[in-house]
């Protein structure tokens, strides 16, 4: 090797340890080996595959294996992952889904094409598909048989940006909503609750308010505050519903059940107190009724927000 090329070597690690370069510019993966020299940002090896895909936007080499010229290292070191992201990321939406590298595939593409190739967060036009307000009306105007049937359609190949659209403009119309429903709230606050991710799920055995009824084996998902139960995973709607307050306001999780119930197949149960009444569940084994106890006493332990003191009173006005 050259002293020419032993110099960019040392440049290029010299450039990895700049603020932004340690991780992927496009997903955060704490491994950047391969950089994008007609984009001067460093990527992961996954996203640097991707890349490979926009050929006409971007050519990538191994910072470590490959041979760098003197004018390539120059311009990675005048660009860089900050530099891209203040570039490139001028005007992304606040409902719009950043990937990270546990994403998959498909996601992440679209992120890297929306930001290089098609410039979509550097012009507001070109974020007409997914933030337009015809689009949203339709999202509504959809039912969930219609939705899915969309979902399958556009798995062809030829329709995935238009996958990533849809999925974008739900969110949009999702952070619409939230917007309304909080007023004043921050759009840091609000983004979380784009894309539900359950705190647990799985399998209990529920019995009715009366605690006479027998108990029945339902899917159950922890969403916050909001403990929803199903017949299968896969139903599209909730039989019912759960409002999981704060300790403060004298809800408490209790290991097992009253005593002299009945009906009851598995048996570790877990009793919820509300100020109106207990909710009886049953679990598998010791490990799930463990597990969902922690999950409660979690969201329990919290203080409530101003705004769901108002879902609790929706909760507790629903027929």
């Amino acid at each position: 090797m050259s002293s020419e090329q032993d110099k960019n070597k040392y440049l290029l690690k010299e450039l990895l340890g700049r603020p932004g370069n340690g991780s992927c510019a496009d997903c955060g993966a704490a491994d950047t080996e391969w950089a994008s020299y007609t984009l001067g940002v460093f990527v992961c090896p996954s996203c640097a595959g991707l890349h490979g895909n926009i050929p006409n936007i971007s050519s990538v080499k191994s910072v470590l294996r490959d041979s760098w010229s003197n004018t390539e290292v120059e311009f990675m070191a005048s660009t860089g992952n900050d530099a891209a992201k203040a570039k490139y990321e001028q005007k992304v939406p606040a409902f719009y889904y950043r990937p990270t590298h546990s994403d998959c595939q498909l996601l992440r593409e679209q992120w890297i094409r929306a930001r290089y190739d098609r410039n979509e967060f550097v012009c507001l036009e070109r974020q007409e598909p997914y933030s337009a307000e015809q689009k949203i009306r339709e999202i509504f105007q959809i039912s969930v048989l219609q939705y899915y049937t969309a979902i399958s359609r556009l798995l062809l190949p030829y329709f995935l940006k238009e996958m990533v659209d849809w999925f974008n403009a739900i969110r949009a119309a999702r952070f619409h909503y939230l917007q309304v429903a909080f007023p004043g709230a921050h759009d840091a606050d609000l983004v979380p609750k784009l894309t539900r991710k359950y705190i647990k799920e799985g399998y209990m055995e529920k019995t009715g308010p009366k605690h006479t009824e027998g108990f029945k084996k339902r899917w159950f998902t922890m969403d916050d505050r909001r403990l929803m139960y199903f017949k299968d995973p896969l139903d599209a709607y909730a039989r019912g519903e759960v409002f999981i307050g704060s300790g403060e306001n004298s809800y408490t999780v209790l290991p097992g059940l009253p005593p002299l119930t009945q009906g009851y197949h598995w048996q570790f149960g877990i009793t919820i107190v509300t100020p109106d009444r207990k909710f009886l569940f049953a679990c598998a084994t010791e490990v799930d009724q463990r597990e969902w106890m922690a999950a409660f006493q979690t969201v329990i332990n919290r203080p409530m927000l101003p705004q769901e003191y108002a879902v609790e009173a929706h909760f507790k006005h629903k027929p």
